[in-house]
């Protein structure tokens, strides 16, 4: 399941933080910060910050750094800063550029609208996004050494992101990009949009919403054209749409990106839905190649489908191999099960593909076996080593998101390939060459203590990576260590064992007791993981004096498929009893741990089991409980977007499997619910709708159970950050203040 229905959302920081504080910290600590005048021409790439405590206003404030990409050389690598103010509450964006060596950054533009910057081929020229009037985006050319130097390298009709270039020779650069296109195909513009005159809407099809949007009728696409160079200027020519009158969609909504799509020298690659089924029921997928003969005109022949019998679910990461010929891409086995394992298919000629429309004479899923067994992990991305030899696998695994190889060479003869870890703890965010001609790799990740880390990794000899960057200093500027992160295993409800990892307060001392917060993920198919987050962050309440344990229950991800599967048909049953096998386990032989004061909270599924928590035993050893867009009644499930998901969780729609379906219901056990909650429930949840929040709420009222509910008219089921500055406001009510 994508990460994104963690539904970590920022709003929950200072309204949680204040019940749970109320519930079970006597006494409430400071809340202080200081930053420093940020150097807006050169610099350390650190942000120049040293809190006195980590706060939800520093976690908020603090520069967050995009991941970076090196210039052919290595010498250099270019990134995007944005930081929000709490007294001005507006936020404010840089695109600078690193020396590798020094750690010393220069600042190219601190233009609000710029994004997205890129190397334009082998010279210290750069190409960004900004926003040009009336809904035009500009392509905009700077240069390193000539800070202020700009020109329009062309005007797009309207909003675009995902830029990919490729080289196509001497003053040549092919792009692709994304948009929203129109039923004609023309990019969408909203400021061209006529008046209506009217706010109803007629649909036929569902999805008639999509997580916080109404479905509408136009679709995602992708373009391409030519950047020329004539007298030391680039110019985009012209461009066009690859999907005009295909029927299909690329990137997929509403989490596609670059993720979706590739760029060689001699045409796109993608994945799209199969425009046959309807994606509110269906997960399916196909890869797509398009030859293009030349970037200068549009395309002469329509996407090349390849369909493999065996795979009939999503897909994702299509990538083309260095030299174009070849490509990879991940595809699951099950049509309606977004969670199901990722399998990797390499397609070892692109050329065939054109000759040839028999799917097992030009591509094969690629197997992997770890101690004489298959695999049982499942990549969420996959990418060729420089030279061609690897395959480049980003996996999750016990907490962590970790870079895998595997020999490419050896899979072609049917050979079963053997992972082999490249990276340690932390969670990997980008993989990019180092530069030309070299089979390093430059790495973005981050983890618990630090929100943006770039190091550099030699596949041959990966003991020997060498960090270049921490945007914190190891956490430092935030008052944290990576000793405050530490894990624990226990026994679940069957023959396994659970994870969990633990943050402690920052001034943690073994002789003292602290109160817990037991904080329960998303998905429900996800998992906590050594990632940072400016939504969901442990070190945040560690740092108001909780012991943070974040456990990974049957379902998480990163454990192997089978334990993800388990939680199937069984939403309130091996996943609760492994979180009361916890708490118990903490009880027991965690002496440090006040569990007599102990808040729970979570989102989206998190939130599905503090209900769960509140109609059994489990709920009455919590002082308070979070529940942020949460599952009142699974029934109500019919009402949400893609109903693949509740179809599968709980073994098919609502008339075939009604007791399984009600079985899992929180709301029969609202009798029996005690225990203070905070409920947080927004106006544009389409995933849950608000009427869930508000049953929780009507109901904690009746039975006159301390409560309160927050929600954010503008606000969807995951949160944006323009109301982060509202979440801390003082208009709200006293108790809530800080």
């Amino acid at each position: 399941m994508a990460l994104s229905r963690l539904g970590y959302v920022s709003i929950i920081f200072a309204s949680s933080i204040v019940v749970l504080l109320y519930f079970s910290v006597q006494s409430s600590p400071r809340f202080e910060f200081l930053v420093s005048t940020h150097d807006v021409t050169t610099g350390s790439s650190e942000m120049n910050i040293q809190a006195d405590k980590f706060t939800p206003e520093v976690l908020l404030s603090a520069p967050r750094r995009s991941s970076a990409v090196p210039d052919h050389s290595g010498r250099l690598a270019v990134y995007t800063v944005s930081t929000y103010s709490f007294e001005s509450h507006a936020k404010t964006s840089e695109i600078r550029v690193l020396d590798i060596t020094s750690g010393q950054s220069i600042l190219i533009t601190n233009d609000k609208t710029a994004s997205e910057p890129n190397w334009l081929g082998d010279t210290n020229k750069l190409l960004w996004l900004k926003e040009g009037e009336k809904g035009h985006t500009e392509l905009v050319q700077g240069r390193v050494d000539r800070i202020g130097n700009t020109h329009v390298a062309g005007t797009l009709s309207g909003s675009v992101s995902n830029v990919k270039l490729q080289s196509l020779g001497p003053a040549k650069i092919a792009i692709a990009f994304t948009g929203k296109a129109c039923p004609n195909g023309t990019l969408y513009n909203k400021e061209d949009e006529p008046k209506s005159y009217t706010t109803a809407r007629l649909y036929d099809r569902t999805m008639v919403r999509h997580w916080d949007e109404y479905e509408t009728p136009r679709k995602n696409a992708i373009w391409y054209g030519v950047l020329e160079e004539q007298n030391g200027r680039w110019t985009l020519q012209s461009s066009w749409n690859a999907l005009k009158g295909t029927g299909l969609e690329s990137p997929i909504p509403t989490f596609g990106g670059k993720d979706h799509f590739d760029l060689s020298s001699s045409g796109l690659m993608f994945v799209a839905k199969d425009p046959v089924l309807n994606p509110a029921f269906n997960t399916k997928c196909n890869f797509y190649h398009l030859p293009i003969s030349s970037f200068f005109q549009a395309p002469i022949s329509k996407p090349q489908k390849l369909e493999l019998e065996a795979l009939q679910g999503a897909a994702s990461s299509p990538v083309f191999s260095p030299d174009g010929e070849s490509a990879a891409f991940l595809q699951m086995e099950q049509n309606g099960y977004e969670s199901d394992k990722n399998r990797i298919v390499h397609v070892w000629s692109l050329a065939a593909m054109q000759e040839n429309s028999e799917s097992s004479a030009i591509a094969k899923v690629v197997t992997i076996e770890e101690q004489d067994t298959v695999w049982d992990r499942s990549p969420s991305s996959v990418g060729f080593s420089p030279d061609g030899k690897l395959l480049l696998l980003v996996v999750e695994d016990q907490g962590d998101d970790i870079l895998f190889k595997i020999d490419l060479a050896a899979s072609l003869d049917g050979t079963a390939q053997h992972p082999h870890a490249l990276t340690g703890p932390g969670t990997i965010s980008d993989v990019q060459p180092l530069r030309t001609g070299s089979n390093e790799l430059f790495i973005s990740s981050t983890n618990l203590v630090d929100n943006s880390v770039y190091t550099i990794v030699d596949p041959a000899q990966p003991a020997g990576a060498r960090m270049v960057s921490s945007n914190s200093r190891n956490g430092a500027s935030f008052g944290l260590s990576s000793e405050q992160v530490s894990d624990i295993w226990f026994k679940g409800t069957g023959a396994y064992q659970v994870h969990a990892l633990v943050v402690k307060p920052s001034n943690f001392s073994e002789d003292q007791t602290y109160p817990l917060a037991y904080m329960i993920h998303g998905g429900p198919q996800s998992a906590w993981t050594r990632s940072w987050s400016t939504r969901w962050n442990p070190a945040v309440f560690a740092e108001q004096g909780y012991i943070v344990i974040c456990p990974n229950p049957t379902g998480s991800t990163g454990y192997g498929q089978a334990f993800v599967d388990a939680i199937t048909e069984s939403w309130g049953g091996l996943p609760y009893e492994d979180l009361v096998n916890g708490f118990e386990y903490i009880k027991e032989y965690l002496p440090y741990v006040d569990t007599d004061r102990a808040v729970a909270l979570g989102a989206s599924y998190g939130g599905y089991m503090m209900n769960w928590f509140q109609g059994h035993p489990l709920g009455r050893a919590f002082k308070a409980l979070v529940c942020h867009d949460g599952v009142f009644s699974m029934t109500n499930q019919i009402s949400s977007d893609e109903q693949y998901f509740p179809n599968h969780d709980l073994g098919g729609p609502y008339w075939k499997n009604r007791a399984t379906w009600e079985k899992w219901s929180p709301a029969r056990f609202t009798g029996n619910w005690s225990t203070p909650m905070l409920v947080i429930h927004n106006e544009l949840d389409y995933r849950l709708p608000i009427s869930e929040g508000l049953a929780m709420f009507n109901v904690l009222q009746e039975r006159e159970i301390e409560t309160q509910f927050l929600t954010f008219s503008d606000e969807n089921h995951w949160g944006k950050a323009i109301s982060i500055a509202s979440s801390i406001n003082p208009s709200l009510p006293p108790n809530w203040s800080f």
